[in-house]
């Protein structure tokens, strides 16, 4: 009886979550409601004019800012104390009601499921982050594509997502709260016997506070618990950080558009984790291991994965030429300058990148720096013309029969290794991802039944403090430690990095994914010899591996 009251109240929380879960979204996107129309952009061409009117210094509108920093924080808060029933008591929920060794596989797939919704932000939210074009600094910068489509259409994935979470309500509702064969299941796993640390084999945990800290503590205070946990940690750092990272690293590595980066980089953490997370349960519950099998599947995979982190490193690209970056405007500029005296006249913005490659194969920041006169668009790439910096390369006529100077794209890097890089990553992202669900595995059987959603909040705990929260920040200081040249605006404001180093980008981006790799195998080794030790100390229980229950079916 008292395990059917404890699946209700799980159930009742599942529901509960989905619903805030779908409230936060909504949250985020109830700033386009009270929107103004004013906010829209004006698009001017950024090319080689010597008249060309230039905007004061203008206060940022900080209402309007913070109107959007206030919903986003509070809808991200509630879904996240929404989100952590649904990762926590839903792990519980499943190793209740299902034999032991099967656990992995579910759990596995709930975790694969989870990457995929993660992957699949990614892909969605990829056209938002165009990078702003046909403007300059004397422009309003609401818009990020050169249109007002993008305020008026950034919302809808909000409000999608919120759809989403809403739709599960019903048949979260009609869930049972008692699985068939659950009762003969839960009754089997009490005479399995397993390890347990002596101050929680016979604990009582009460419903007061006071007691909840003190068991609390007690957790915190287990060191293979917390081993265990700081394993998980550094794993998501690196997924997390990375997944933050990736189009970044993408987008300069390999001469990638933003959106056709950030999409790339979500079909890869999508196949990747979500594999990775899938496989590793099905290979623990099918070869059924124990806590200590289960700890050298981590160390093992861990290894493996570091070793493909180290081939990372050989797969990049040379730089191009960058006028005014690593070229000096054929002699007549000065490195770390974009401007020279064939574009000084041209009053040129470094506030909004819109790179262009001209015929001599060097990349320019805008077309005024390049000298555009004017541009074209007779076809779906815009071609500039009579740019005074551009003297050399081969010449060709457009359609009209003018000479075409440079063009609106990525000069051409001669790189092919973009599908190996990918194949690096993508295994990398695989052999990460197998800890996962064993982590997870064997936190649940180091503690006892009632301890087990408590323990994984501990985890999870050590997991926002230590992994998800630090990860991006980590690597986005590792970007910014590579930036090489760096948009200021007339009023001497600093804005977003344009472009990287991208030899110290590689090294820096693999080098701190292979910390983390190397904390997850110190940790999990540090997590096994003290589990092994303990074990071999206790007189009590002996340390032996669960074979699945027997589960007859029950009769209705």
């Amino acid at each position: 009886m008292e395990g059917r009251e404890t699946n209700e109240k799980k159930v009742t929380w599942f529901v509960a979550s989905s619903f805030l879960i779908g409230l936060g979204s909504l949250l985020c996107a109830l700033p386009f409601i009270n929107e103004e129309k004013n906010k829209s952009k004006v698009g001017i061409e950024d090319i080689c004019t010597e008249i060309k009117v230039v905007s004061g210094c203008q206060s940022s509108d900080a209402s309007f800012q913070s109107k959007y920093l206030y919903f986003i924080t509070l809808g991200q808060t509630m879904q996240g104390i929404a989100g952590m029933p649904l990762y926590i008591l839903g792990t519980t929920f499943i190793d209740e009601n299902v034999a032991t060794h099967s656990t992995g596989i579910y759990v596995g797939i709930a975790e694969c499921m989870s990457m995929i919704g993660y992957g699949m932000g990614y892909v969605i939210g990829a056209p938002l982050v165009k990078v702003p074009e046909n403007s300059t600094s004397a422009t309003n910068t609401t818009g990020t594509n050169g249109s007002t489509e993008w305020l008026w259409t950034w919302w809808i994935r909000f409000l999608s997502a919120a759809l989403v979470a809403w739709f599960t309500l019903i048949p979260l509702s009609c869930f049972p709260h008692n699985m068939p064969g659950s009762t003969r299941i839960k009754a089997a796993k009490r005479k399995q016997r397993h390890w347990f640390d002596s101050k929680l084999k016979d604990l009582q945990v009460g419903t007061s506070i006071k007691d909840l800290c003190a068991v609390f503590w007690i957790l915190m205070k287990n060191p293979v618990l917390i081993c265990l946990s700081l394993s998980k940690a550094t794993e998501y750092l690196v997924i997390i950080g990375a997944a933050e990272f990736l189009p970044i690293y993408l987008e300069n590595q390999f001469m990638l558009t933003p959106p056709a980066a950030t999409i790339l980089a979500g079909l890869v953490l999508i196949p990747g984790g979500a594999l990775g997370q899938l496989l590793g349960g099905i290979i623990a519950s099918t070869l059924e291991m124990s806590c200590k099998a289960l700890m050298r599947f981590i160390m093992a995979t861990s290894v493996i994965s570091l070793i493909l982190l180290m081939f990372i490193t050989l797969v990049r690209c040379n730089p191009l030429q960058f006028a005014g970056i690593n070229e000096d405007y054929d002699g007549e500029g000065q490195l770390g300058n974009l401007t020279a005296p064939c574009n000084e006249k041209c009053r040129c913005s470094s506030s909004v990148y819109s790179s262009i490659c001209g015929r001599d194969d060097i990349e320019y920041f805008s077309p005024c720096f390049a000298g555009c006169m004017y541009s074209k668009a007779l076809t779906r790439k815009k071609t500039y013309y009579n740019c005074s910096c551009i003297k050399e390369g081969l010449i060709t006529a457009d359609e009209e029969g003018d000479f075409i100077d440079a063009r609106r794209e990525k000069c051409d890097a001669k790189c092919y290794k973009l599908p190996l890089f990918v194949a690096f990553i993508f295994s990398t992202l695989v052999f990460s991802g197998f800890s996962g669900v064993p982590i997870a595995l064997t936190i649940m059987r180091i503690v006892p039944v009632q301890l087990r959603s408590l323990a994984l909040g501990v985890c999870y705990v050590v997991l926002r403090i230590f992994g998800t929260i630090p990860g991006p920040s980590i690597f986005k200081m590792s970007g910014e430690n590579s930036c090489i040249f760096r948009d200021v605006n007339e009023c001497g404001y600093t804005g977003r990095c344009w472009i990287y180093n991208k030899t110290r980008m590689a090294y820096l981006f693999v080098g701190i994914s292979f910390l983390c790799k190397l904390c997850t195998i110190i940790f999990t080794t540090t997590a096994f010899f003290m589990y092994k030790r303990q074990v071999n100390e206790s007189t009590d229980i002996p340390n032996i591996t669960v074979k699945n229950p027997k589960v007859k079916k029950e009769r209705n």
